[in-house]
């Protein structure tokens, strides 16, 4: 079926929703109680007609409480304006916590055309509340008058940062430009969503079955495995090229989309005061400009071309025994590198997969959270799932549930590809608002607490009949990284949901994820939870130290394919002029400027970069470097003391992952820390000093 045939439908959906509302309302799952465990949203009830009434009316209501919020005759104070914002649009969030979860993780064609259908109504309506200009007064009432109000630390940040928010929303847009700035809000919104369908329709539609009936996919779990391991080396430019070939041209064409999309958000950044789309996203980082982003990365990239170069030439070298007269290509670099990686540390991945099947290293991140913060997990059976595959866990803290985990560990056609943490619901302590006569006030004061409900989705390889899902190494730090995330959402003790768990500066929120992978790697940690899937035997200590002594085995690589794609992003966004983009040319541009060697492209090409063109990184993929170096650094701390488990530094991080947004996430590290962090940990694990 067309696509216009389901948008077409999505508005019949709509339009029956507001021609019986009562009808709706009884039969539609989000307008009333769940009923479940935690107040678990009941995914078997829900149905996908029943997503445009509830965005409808989640967004009629949210109108209606900021109507009252605005119109409230008493003079504007923190509670009647400020906290009353906060915890406006409960509905709105609820229903679109879990669509959006599983348009990614769970989507379909239905799902699509919603998602086409509802992403202008969603961009208008924020930026109704965004450019409110009654409602920015009254906010702006009571932050002019903050230090006369007796605020404590967490209310004086929600206050900041929610004026903070409606500036950097076009708050201060002025009436003439505020229709521009509607028309581009809701373009943005629809490019980025059209480009993320793109990327998932475009890796679905390609397949390769193999002389031996098996069959390759461009689901990384399939695609890199092949291309580590394939020794026909026409076969493996093939997978090359239609793994980095995707969205580049054709029916799933994203390159008009980069060209709008980079000229739509300088001109943005541009009504909002700012030079460049970069300087915009960066004056909320940690970071703060591009120089200081420029110059993070660029410290880097000089050592890890160099490793880069070397390891270019120990492969055409060995290319050169096998084929006499070729020329390295990208293609090749997996291919040889795997197998050097095998000769030189004896690190065969069929030997190494055994003993980290997928339960055992789940395990072995559940034990580190144990012995780090004291926290139980227990499978549970009796939750709603969203897809049969999915697991719930119960997550326990000295026999206080405070938290549920949904773990969504392998490929499917409906889920995009990668892996990331999510959240269905936030932690958070819930005053009960609700709009009475007008007024949109609290009912009563005492405070709700609710427990978050996180989802860790991953694309492993399946099991099969009889071999559990087992993992390469990187797959393992995966889970152990995504698993941090949801460590941040769980341990979250704070009051207001827009300061809780990972609602952190982007340049922040990577630190809990990967200072996790400094455990999954140590020798000590892995004798836990690394045991053979058939023998039980513990890892044993030789396999260890070549797992080890690869661990800077391949950096060169590894580091300047990320610098590449981060210095692509910033360059996408540091743009001063709007300009025709051809995205490959620009891209090339961009390689050669840095130097980059032909023989290795930047992680992601433009056309299927989604991170920097869809989910929020936009110039922000830096930010998985410029926290590497502030988690390698914490992680020095536990080294340091000699206790991989250290009590009184355990407590200090977990007072870092409780506190969420509620102080400036650079003094929490300093509080943890002591110091300032040093990028001397980073190079010394990536074997670059």
């Amino acid at each position: 079926m067309k696509r216009t045939v389901f948008i077409a439908a999505a508005a019949l959906v709509l339009a029956a929703g507001c021609k019986d509302k009562k009808q709706t309302e009884m039969d539609n799952p989000f307008f009333s109680a769940w009923g479940t465990p935690y107040e678990i949203p009941d995914f078997g009830r829900i149905k996908t007609d029943h997503y445009l009434p509830a965005f409808e009316e989640g967004m009629k209501r949210q109108k209606a409480e900021i109507d009252a919020i605005v119109n409230n005759p008493e003079a504007p104070t923190f509670e009647n304006t400020v906290l009353a914002y906060e915890y406006s649009g409960r509905l709105l969030q609820e229903v679109s916590a879990v669509f959006f979860n599983l348009s990614s993780s769970n989507t379909s064609d239905e799902m699509d055309a919603i998602e086409e259908a509802v992403t202008p109504l969603l961009s208008a309506h924020g930026d109704d509340i965004a450019l409110n200009a009654k409602l920015f007064a009254r906010i702006k009432a009571v932050y002019d008058q903050r230090e006369s109000l007796g605020l404590n630390g967490e209310q004086m940040r929600l206050l900041e940062e929610q004026y903070k928010g409606f500036v950097r929303s076009g708050a201060n847009v002025p009436a003439d430009k505020q229709a521009r700035f509607r028309e581009l809000n809701e373009q943005i919104a629809s490019l980025t969503m059209r480009f993320a369908q793109n990327v998932l329709k475009a890796t679905n539609a390609y397949s390769k079955k193999l002389a031996d009936g098996s069959e390759v996919t461009l689901q990384m779990p399939s695609w890199e495995p092949f291309m580590q391991t394939c020794p026909d080396r026409k076969l493996r430019e093939e997978l090359w090229r239609a793994y980095t070939d995707r969205c580049k041209d054709g029916e799933y064409d994203n390159t008009k989309i980069i060209d709008t999309l980079v000229n739509l958000r300088l001109e943005r950044a541009n009504i909002l005061g700012f030079e460049t789309h970069a300087d915009y996203v960066l004056d909320n980082t940690l970071a703060k400009t591009p120089d200081n982003v420029y110059r993070c990365l660029m410290d880097i990239w000089t050592p890890a071309l160099k490793v880069a170069k070397q390891e270019r030439d120990q492969y055409q070298a060995m290319l050169e025994k096998d084929e006499p007269g070729a020329k390295l290509q990208p293609w090749d670099w997996r291919y040889y590198a795997e197998k050097l990686r095998t000769e030189k540390y004896s690190l065969d991945d069929a030997v190494v997969r055994p003993y980290f099947a997928l339960d055992s290293v789940l395990q072995g991140a559940f034990g580190v959270a144990g012995k780090l913060y004291g926290l139980t997990f227990a499978e549970r059976t009796d939750l709603p799932l969203y897809d049969p595959e999915a697991r719930s866990f119960e997550v326990k803290d000295g026999g206080q549930t405070i938290g549920i985990l949904y773990m969504d560990f392998h490929p499917r056609a409906s889920k995009r590809s990668g892996a990331w943490m999510t959240e269905f619901r936030g932690q958070q302590r819930r005053y009960n608002f609700e709009l009475r006569n007008s007024k949109f006030e609290i009912q009563n004061s005492e405070l709700e607490e609710v427990i978050p409900i996180i989802s860790v989705v991953c694309n492993f390889t399946k099991p099969t009949a009889d071999k559990p899902s087992l993992l390469n190494f990187d797959e393992s730090e995966t889970l152990f990284h995504e698993f941090g995330h949801a460590l941040h959402g769980l341990l979250s003790k704070c009051t207001y949901p827009s300061l809780a768990g990972t609602n952190v500066p982007r340049d922040f929120v990577e630190l809990p994820s990967q200072v996790m992978e400094n455990w999954c790697r140590h020798p000590q940690v892995m004798k836990q939870y690394a045991h053979h899937y058939q023998t039980g035997e513990a890892i044993p200590d030789e396999l260890i130290k070549k797992i080890e002594a690869a661990a800077s085995y391949g950096q060169g690589f590894a580091t300047t394919e990320l610098l590449a794609a981060s210095l692509l992003d910033m360059d996408y966004y540091t743009l001063k002029q709007k300009r025709t983009i051809d995205p490959l040319q620009f891209e090339q541009q961009v390689m050669d400027r840095i130097g980059l060697i032909p023989e290795i492209i930047s992680r992601y090409r433009s056309p299927y970069f989604q991170h920097v063109f869809t989910t929020g990184y936009d110039a922000g993929y830096y930010s998985y470097t410029w926290t590497a170096i502030l988690d390698a650094d914490a992680f020095e701390a536990f080294a340091e003391s000699g206790d991989l488990f250290n009590p009184e530094l355990a407590r200090k991080f977990r007072h870092l992952l409780e506190s969420g947004n509620t102080v400036e996430p650079m003094e929490l590290y300093r509080q943890f820390r002591g110091k300032e962090p040093s990028a001397k940990a980073l190079l010394k694990r990536k074997g670059m000093l």
